[in-house]
């Protein structure tokens, strides 16, 4: 082999090596800044999203999120920053977010290894309630969430479901007997909010506090402390949200967890772009590049 044919071999090995890592650098970006796929375990989102789903999120709503660092690897608490987005999160927006719990509900704790996928029916701002199974935000008219599943579950009776499907969040038997068809009023917090905070609705608000916070919220004496401060207001740094699953008989979402902040939102959930039958492995050629509503 002359000189000159291994002059061009080298030049195309080295042309086709830049490719590769462009190609790659390019994906990493789209992944990180633009579009994430999923695969969905569950049906609790269904009928919108039914198990075997493969679904392509758009993370330019509400904004691509990266890690600050990486000392949640360690245990340490997870960081993020949020890019500026197309648009903010809407009522009825399906999102992709982390879930907010990894060694038991009594704290958040971001879990970057488990995401879910439900309805965001309540913004920040918003007074959400749920009456004989029906999801309402006060002084709004619109339906939230699947209204034809949430009536057949108005249908039943309190006997016809286990009391750990029937309670709910704040999970608390005395101050709020809070249940799946009868929930609430609940204010939820957004950034800037100033909130009172006594010993009684301290239960709602405790978990998002000492997230910001990183201190404990407790009652002494029907005080409220914040580790060794006295307090009765309380300013909330950050955006909260209302989760609920579609299939709302089937589904662990905010009514059993409380609130989820903004920041473990991914994106919003846009197209099924492939689905399989869980059972079988078919494809089910009808849910192909179907638009998620």
């Amino acid at each position: 082999m002359n000189k000159q044919k291994i002059k061009r071999l080298l030049l195309f090995s080295f042309q086709m090596f830049l490719v590769v890592i462009a190609s790659v650098l390019l994906a990493i970006l789209l992944r990180v800044f633009l579009f994430a796929s999923f695969k969905i375990p569950s049906v609790s989102m269904f009928p919108a999203i039914d198990a075997g789903d493969y679904i392509l999120v758009n993370k330019l709503i509400p904004g691509p999120r990266i890690y600050k660092n990486f000392d949640f690897l360690k245990g340490s608490k997870v960081e993020t920053r949020r890019f500026k987005g197309i648009r903010a999160v809407r009522r009825n927006d399906v999102l992709v977010f982390n879930f907010p719990h990894m060694r038991g509900w009594n704290k958040i704790e971001m879990n970057p290894g488990v995401s879910y996928v439900k309805r965001c029916v309540a913004l920040p701002g918003d007074t959400f309630y749920i009456e004989n199974a029906i999801y309402k935000v006060k002084n709004i008219p619109d339906s939230l969430g699947s209204l034809s599943n949430q009536r057949q579950l108005s249908l039943k009776k309190e006997s016809e479901l286990l009391p750990e499907i029937y309670n709910s969040f704040p999970h608390d038997p005395v101050y709020y007997k809070w249940n799946i068809k009868n929930f609430g009023p609940l204010y939820i917090p957004r950034a800037g909010d100033v909130l009172a905070i006594d010993s009684v609705n301290y239960r709602l608000y405790k978990k998002p506090i000492e997230y910001e916070t990183g201190k404990e919220l407790q009652v002494v004496d029907n005080r409220v402390y914040l580790d060794d401060k006295l307090i009765d207001t309380y300013l909330f740094k950050l955006n909260y949200y209302f989760m609920s699953g579609d299939l709302v008989r089937d589904s662990k979402d905010s009514r059993y967890w409380g609130l989820l902040p903004e920041d473990h939102i991914i994106g919003k959930a846009w197209l099924i772009w492939k689905s399989e039958d869980p059972v079988t492995g078919k494809f089910r050629w009808k849910r192909f590049f179907k638009k998620i509503k």
